[in-house]
């Protein structure tokens, strides 16, 4: 799509500086940016490429000095999320084909819908989707080739189930839910009660449920509880390769980067930022809001707010001292040795 830099800033409520005639029809990055794309500064280290970036626009908090000759600048609040929005003015999100197959109705024939299930209007449905007894899938739903809803599953409307999806019985989704591809809902937890040298497989009762405007990367795995339910609350974001245990429940508004292993019966908070690659320990408590930094071992409770880091976690601050610390330990450990030898001299 294409629109002047004025009409882009009208529905961005963002004030032109400079030429609002210039015509942009894409965004890209401030080093990237051609003389026909919107670019934007949010992180003060890039404010060196404003002399030299080909953009056409640029979005900021306020107007800059810095800027070339030429770059029409579009102040707003918050240039990130103005970004953001921009990007859905001109690229739009991912539009959904039609199943190839489909003749009339949008599902196609090489699916197998049981009889018992239910499928909400408008929902497409792709080759080789399997939609088990008593479940039901919302209006307005996409399942892509592979998906597997197992018995008495319920979907609601506006998710979007990408190849491969594997949601087990009886757990429930939410509405405008994403998974991405490949992705498990439900499996058994990882529960085994060790008698007389052999593991003895624990019933997994419970569920998996997944609240309303989730997003989950591909390759997650969400166990189902023991007993009750394993809970990824509204509004919660994964990226890719995300392991949650069984009985654990995850907050509102969370964003867990990719590799992040929760073990079960922990309890996370609402706006909890887990970076990559972090671990929790089982049956702990996260409080609300509390960000981790990536490789933090959590082993014990955290108290809301804080920001963390290290193995195991500690406040951020200590755990960068920590590391820079460690970066030649061979290299302390021997003037320790040292000095240790000129006091015994």
């Amino acid at each position: 799509m294409s629109m002047t830099l004025a009409q882009l800033a009208d529905r961005l409520n963002a004030e032109v500086v400079g030429d609002g005639s210039r015509k942009v029809t894409g965004c890209a990055g401030i080093q990237e940016a051609g003389d026909t794309d919107l670019t934007f500064l949010a992180n003060p280290k890039y404010l060196r490429f404003l002399g030299t970036t080909a953009a056409a626009g640029v979005l900021v908090r306020k107007p800059e000095e810095a800027c070339r000759e030429g770059l029409t600048q579009l102040v707003c609040d918050d240039p990130y999320f103005a970004f953001r929005n921009a990007m859905v003015e001109l690229h739009g999100f991912r539009t959904h084909p039609d199943p190839m197959d489909a003749v009339d109705d949008l599902i196609s024939p090489a699916a197998s819908i049981h009889p018992e299930a239910v499928i909400g209007d408008g929902t497409r449905i792709h080759p080789n989707v399997v939609v088990e007894r008593g479940a039901k899938v919302g209006t307005g739903c996409h399942l892509y080739p592979g998906v597997f809803v197992g018995e008495n599953v319920s979907i609601g409307d506006d998710s979007i189930l990408f190849p491969n999806v594997v949601i087990y019985d009886r757990c429930r989704v939410g509405h405008r839910v994403t998974i991405h591809a490949n992705c498990t809902i439900g499996q058994d937890g990882f529960g085994y009660a060790t008698h007389a040298g052999v593991h003895h497989k624990i019933p997994q009762a419970g569920i998996v449920v997944i609240g309303d405007d989730v997003e989950l990367g591909s390759g997650c795995a969400i166990e189902r509880a023991t007993m009750g339910i394993t809970l990824i609350d509204d509004g919660t974001k994964f990226a890719d390769l995300i392991s949650i245990g069984h009985g654990t429940t995850i907050g509102k508004h969370c964003l867990f980067v990719s590799l992040v292993g929760i073990a079960g019966s922990a309890t996370i908070g609402n706006y909890v930022v887990l970076g990559g690659q972090t671990g929790v320990s089982g049956h702990l408590t996260i409080g609300d809001g509390v960000q981790a930094l990536g490789k933090t071992a959590i082993v014990s409770d955290i108290e809301g707010g804080r920001i963390i880091g290290g193995i195991p976690a500690v406040d951020a601050d200590t755990a960068k001292r920590n590391a820079l610390t460690s970066i030649n330990l061979h290299e302390l450990h021997k003037r320790v040795k040292r000095l240790e030898r000129k006091q015994t001299d």
